[in-house]
């Protein structure tokens, strides 16, 4: 169901929550329907515990599931998780943006490197 890139810089929770809403934005998860236990969740990723426990609570935090106590966590039915991914894939953007001007990437190849992946998206 899920896999986490445990060599990547992105934090393990942060996959973790990413996932979680990229499930959700393609229907696999549905508003109301229950995540697994953190322990369960853990156990089945090979992560520690507390790692699920973050991501659950950033997610909590950020309106995109709800706990109830003795039941578990579930899906919000409040959230517009397509604005959320949006802000996302913006946000991981800006990060490649910021790591392309570190190492000199001239700005005008970056925007052609930007212009030739959306060129490409339209002959398809």
């Amino acid at each position: 169901m899920i896999k986490l890139d445990l060599q990547s810089r992105i934090p393990i929770y942060e996959q973790l929550k990413q996932k979680i809403c990229e499930l959700a934005a393609i229907g696999q998860l549905r508003p109301n329907d229950q995540l697994p236990s953190v322990r369960t969740f853990a156990r089945e990723l090979g992560i520690n515990p507390n790692t699920v426990q973050k991501a659950y609570q950033e997610l909590e935090r950020e309106g995109i599931i709800y706990s109830v106590t003795g039941k578990g966590s579930f899906l919000s039915t409040k959230l517009d998780l397509d604005a959320q991914l949006y802000q996302q894939y913006l946000q991981k953007i800006a990060q490649a943006t910021a790591l392309a001007k570190q190492c000199g990437i001239p700005l005008q190849l970056v925007l052609e490197t930007v212009r030739k992946v959306y060129e490409e998206e339209q002959k398809e």
